[in-house]
C-alpha cells in the first residue's frame, strides 16, 4: 500500500509527537481534537521544537519549514471524517478503554478500506480495540515512545486477527518515519512497560521507605546501571495519572503484586501532582 496521508487523532504529547516524526518524514498530516485551540497549540508546539532542532543544526530550515507545510488540523473528533482518506491512521487520545473503543469504532465507519488503522495504547487490550472497528484485520498497535521525536522504538502490537499484509505495512511505515521496530504479541505491557513498571515500582517503595532519596535513586541508574534518564524522572516524564492507568490494566491482566501501583504514586495522582504537565511530581520543574 503506497502512504502519503497520515491521521493522527489527539494532539496532546504523543499525539503531537507522532505527527512531528510523520510530518518530518514526508507524509502529509492531519492532527484532529476536539477544538481549534487545542490543535493550533499542538501545531504551535511542533513548530517550536522543530525550529529549535534547526537554530542548532540537527536539522534543516528547508526541512523545517517543509515539515510545517504538510500539517494541517481538524476538530471533528465526533464525526472523523477528516481521516476518510487517510492511508494510516494513529490513535493517541487518553488511555481509556471506552474512549478508545468509541475512536475505532468511528473508524471503522469511515476510513477507506485498505487504511491501516494504529492505536499508540501503552497497556490496554488491542484486540478489544480491533473488534471495536469491525475490522480487526487492519488494526495494528503502534506504541511509540515519549517524546517520540527524540524516541526511535516502535512496538507493532499484533492480534490473532492481524494480517500478514497489515504487520508488512506497519513494518514499512515505521522504517519511513525512521523508527526502529520490533514485534511483539497482544500482551499488556507489551516489551518496554513489562520490563520498566517493576522497575519503576520499585524504585518509587524505595522512595516511600526512606532508603534512598529520589535524586540518588535516579543517579544511581544513571551511572550505575548506565540509564539515560532514573526510573522517577521517568515516571514523571510519563505522567504519573497515565502510569498508573497502565499498572491498573497489567494488574488487572497478571495479577501479580510487582504491578500493583505504589501508594505513593497514587496519593501524588489524588493530589493532582503528575508529573512534568503539573510542575510537580517525585521533582519539581519549571520554576
Amino acid at each position: 500500500m503506497r502512504i502519503e496521508k497520515v491521521g493522527v487523532i489527539g494532539s496532546g504529547l504523543m499525539g503531537s509527537g507522532i505527527a512531528q516524526v510523520a510530518a518530518y518524514n514526508g507524509f502529509d498530516v492531519t492532527l484532529v481534537d476536539l477544538d481549534q485551540e487545542r490543535v493550533d497549540s499542538a501545531i504551535a508546539g511542533i513548530r517550536k521544537r522543530l525550529e529549535r532542532e534547526a537554530e542548532r543544526g540537527r536539522i534543516t530550515a528547508e526541512a523545517c519549514e517543509d515539515s510545517c507545510h504538510r500539517l494541517s488540523g481538524a476538530t471533528d473528533m465526533g464525526s472523523l471524517q477528516s481521516m476518510s482518506r487517510m492511508e494510516v491512521v494513529i490513535e493517541a487520545v487518553v488511555e481509556d478503554i471506552e474512549v478508545k473503543s468509541g475512536v475505532f469504532r468511528q473508524l471503522g465507519k469511515v476510513c477507506r478500506g485498505d487504511a491501516l488503522l494504529a492505536s499508540n495504547t501503552s497497556s490496554l487490550p488491542l484486540s478489544d480495540l480491533a473488534a471495536a472497528s469491525g475490522r480487526p484485520e487492519r488494526v495494528i498497535g503502534l506504541h511509540f515512545f515519549n517524546p517520540p521525536w527524540a524516541l526511535k522504538l516502535v512496538e507493532i502490537v499484533s492480534t490473532a486477527s492481524t494480517t500478514e499484509e497489515t504487520l508488512r505495512d506497519a513494518m514499512r511505515f515505521c522504517e519511513k518515519l525512521g523508527r526502529v521496530a520490533v514485534q511483539v504479541k497482544d500482551t499488556p505491557g507489551f516489551i518496554a512497560n513489562r520490563l520498566l513498571v517493576p522497575l519503576i515500582f520499585d524504585a518509587i517503595e524505595m522512595l516511600d521507605n526512606g532508603v534512598a532519596t529520589a535524586e540518588d535513586i535516579d543517579n544511581a541508574c544513571k551511572v550505575g546501571l548506565n540509564h539515560t534518564m532514573g526510573p522517577l524522572a521517568t515516571a514523571d516524564l510519563i505522567g504519573l495519572d497515565t502510569l498508573k492507568l497502565i499498572a491498573e490494566s497489567m494488574f488487572e491482566e497478571y495479577g501479580e503484586p510487582r504491578f500493583k501501583a505504589p501508594t505513593l504514586l497514587r496519593r501524588l495522582v489524588s493530589l493532582g501532582h503528575l508529573g512534568r504537565k503539573t510542575g510537580r511530581g517525585f521533582f519539581r520543574y519549571g520554576g
